[in-house]
């Protein structure tokens, strides 16, 4: 649990416990480890345009305005019970390049500006319409990262990113954390696994 959040105030590397979440089921987050895999895979630039799609609690958002301090990110939610949590989180961590955009992507996107970088962390079923959407707006030499738990659902995310133009990759994230026992002991506790696909656009 973090004690002093003044102490890790705007810096990269959030622990969970910095954020607030959704309760009963919290936990609800992409976890920190897959996280800086994500945010590497993203490619950010310090003036990077980012769209976060299914941006949750804001995690992603957050971090990703602090590596695109001067760029713009689009934190797109289309729940409604998330949103005073993402608002909350985005006021607590002070990222004010962060737009909270409330609706469900692919239309909600129209309006923004064409991103450089687009994080899918949750697609509402509409995956498939959302890649498409996007490989259509993302700017040259851009990226698009998607989190996925599913290994059916990653081969089918991959193969679309593929046949969309875009070079693909997968990456599998196994992280597991140290839980100390009653006695003293510390064992391993492994989290999900999480599949991480990105696929980048050329010049």
């Amino acid at each position: 649990m973090v004690k002093d959040l003044s102490e890790i105030r705007r810096s990269l590397g959030l622990p969970d416990d910095a954020f607030e979440q959704r309760r009963p089921s919290k936990g609800q987050i992409t976890k920190r480890e897959v996280r800086a895999v994500s945010l590497y895979s993203m490619g950010l630039r310090a003036d990077s345009v980012v769209w976060d799609i299914g941006a949750g609690t804001g995690s992603v958002s957050v971090e990703s305005a602090l590596i695109a301090n001067r760029g713009q990110v689009f934190s797109i939610e289309r729940d409604t019970d998330f949103l005073p949590l993402l608002e909350a989180n985005v006021a607590q961590w002070g990222a004010e390049n962060v737009h909270i955009v409330a609706g469900e992507a692919p239309g909600v996107l129209e309006d923004l500006p064409s991103p450089d970088s687009v994080f899918v962390g949750g697609s509402g079923g509409n995956l498939s319409e959302i890649l498409e959407y996007t490989v259509t707006r993302l700017n040259p030499d851009g990226t698009i990262v998607v989190n996925l738990a599913v290994l059916e659902r990653t081969s089918e995310t991959y193969r679309q990113l593929t046949r969309l133009g875009l070079s693909a990759d997968i990456t599998q994230v196994a992280a597991s954390r140290g839980k100390k026992m009653p006695d003293g002991a510390v064992r391993l506790e492994s989290l999900n696994p999480v599949f991480i696909v990105s696929g980048r656009r050329g010049n």
